[in-house]
């Protein structure tokens, strides 16, 4: 039987065989004690790669940016974010659960927030009122359909952070896609944040694992908060591997994953009932609206998935695929042709 083409994520790859390889091959220590040579050696890329003093190894993407929260902000603090960002909608609250942070949204252009929108922002030095601290952005971003932040609106907020006395966070899980479609290397991205967060579990296909980065002193006070939160690991070295073998391979190939998520966005694009949102897909996420007469969006995917390929309905109409590491070229010409085809043979709701 003929495997499903999975677009629920760039999440669902598995380790190459040259990953596995890479795995098992290497140095072990205990990485509580600092003493595993390949976490070592994994902190040491990013933060060259990032242009940040150090870095710290983390299970994943959302603990690598809590544990940025709370190190930047004291209870009763309040970040400013985008509404449909990542933090904000699928961290599990974590700012109130775990800093005791609320969250002040500004509805963004696909997750990006013109530096005006900041503007009476910052609450006013006042006993009844929460503190102002910290600012988080998003490149690229997910909800957003992998939209780039474009560099010169992060320049601006960036000089009005600083400007300001507040603290500005990057969730850059898909910062290497970015990279990638604009050429704009990492250092220059990074050097706009007082801290960022990158991932290796999705787009560069590792099983398992983020980084933060940042100044010396604050990732110190991450690697307790790390603890604090469970995510001190032990023989860590295997994970690190996978994602040294990632960053040494799997960057570059990231411009394949953005040409496959044209062919199908090609595809919803000539398809009635259908509507890409946003209508320029930039990176590897598709977003796509379905026609209240076609159906709902979950009805949308349930015709797909009987058909092999698999999305996810992200809301009452949306519908989301995203192209990975384990998805080719034919495959995505293939996913292209079943939507066509499902959505066409899909009778209008009366």
């Amino acid at each position: 039987m003929t495997s499903p083409i999975d677009l629920r994520s760039d999440t669902v790859t598995r380790p190459t065989a040259g990953m596995r390889a890479a795995m098992l091959a290497a140095e072990l220590g205990d990485d509580v004690f600092q003493e595993d040579p390949t976490v070592n050696r994994l902190e040491e890329r990013v933060a060259a790669l990032l242009g940040k003093e150090a870095a710290l190894f983390v299970p994943s993407g959302t603990m690598s940016n809590q544990i940025c929260v709370k190190a930047h902000t004291q209870p009763g603090d309040e970040l400013i974010c985008d509404s449909n960002c990542h933090i904000y909608n699928y961290e599990a609250g974590g700012p109130a659960v775990l800093s005791g942070v609320m969250c002040r949204t500004i509805e963004g252009d696909h997750g990006v927030i013109d530096v005006s929108q900041l503007d009476g922002k910052i609450r006013a030095d006042n006993v009844h009122l929460v503190r102002t601290r910290l600012v988080c952005l998003e490149n690229t971003h997910n909800r957003g359909g992998g939209k780039i932040y474009p560099l010169e609106k992060i320049e601006a907020t960036s000089t009005w952070t600083r400007k300001n006395g507040l603290i500005l966070h990057l969730d850059g899980a898909r910062l290497w896609n970015a990279i990638v479609a604009t050429g704009v290397p990492a250092k220059t991205w990074s050097s706009l944040f007082d801290s960022v967060s990158v991932c290796f579990s999705k787009g560069l296909g590792a099983p398992v694992g983020s980084a933060l980065a940042g100044p010396r002193n604050f990732v110190a006070k991450a690697r307790r908060i790390r603890k604090l939160f469970g995510g001190g690991m032990r023989q860590a070295g295997v994970l690190a591997a996978a994602a040294l073998y990632a960053l040494d391979n799997h960057v570059e190939r990231l411009a394949e994953d953005h040409r496959n998520a044209r062919v199908i966005a090609e595809a919803v694009a000539a398809t009635p009932g259908l509507h890409l949102v946003p209508s320029e897909v930039e990176t590897n996420i598709v977003i796509f609206r379905v026609d209240p007469e076609l159906g709902t969006g979950q009805e949308v995917a349930d015709a797909l998935r009987a058909r092999g390929v698999l999305v996810s309905a992200t809301a009452p109409q949306t519908i989301r695929a995203v192209t990975h590491l384990d998805l080719s070229a034919a495959q995505a010409e293939r996913a292209a042709e079943v939507v066509r085809k499902a959505v066409s043979q899909m009778a209008p709701v009366a």
